[in-house]
């Protein structure tokens, strides 16, 4: 049985395009404590080098709703600058190559428990699930 009395959350990205961890995405952690009830903002950070965000902030009690926005636009503009780079005969980018320029994962929680969000992520979709 936990002792906690509120809910903690994680998340890492993989960026399946390329089969490695998307670094440098901006990560904004947001909760609430009820459907109604308005977003609070309770931190920002940024994916590590293998895709981590290791510094999210304690949910506060009462939180039953999470919001992860990954801000996803500049993370692939960025991958195309260095594919341009890295080819540099090649035609220039037309776009930065993202369909979504950000991802917004919402979720319930229930005091004690670790949520573990992995977003698999791709220039034209991406795919979440509960890990552990």
């Amino acid at each position: 049985m936990s002792t906690q009395t509120t809910a903690s959350v994680s998340t890492h990205i993989l960026d399946t395009s390329v089969g490695r961890p998307a670094a440098s995405v901006a990560v904004s952690l947001r909760a609430r404590g009820g459907g109604r009830e308005p977003w609070v903002v309770l931190g920002r950070s940024a994916t590590d080098p293998d895709g981590r965000c290791r510094d999210l902030p304690a949910l506060p009690e009462g939180t039953t709703h999470v919001r992860l926005d990954f801000e996803t636009e500049a993370y692939f503009h960025a991958q195309s600058r260095k594919r341009a780079e890295a080819q540099q005969d090649a035609p220039a980018p037309r776009d930065s190559g993202a369909f979504f320029p950000e991802v917004a994962i919402t979720f319930a929680v229930t005091p004690g428990e670790h949520y573990h969000v992995p977003l698999l992520l791709n220039p034209f979709g991406y795919s979440v699930y509960r890990g552990s």
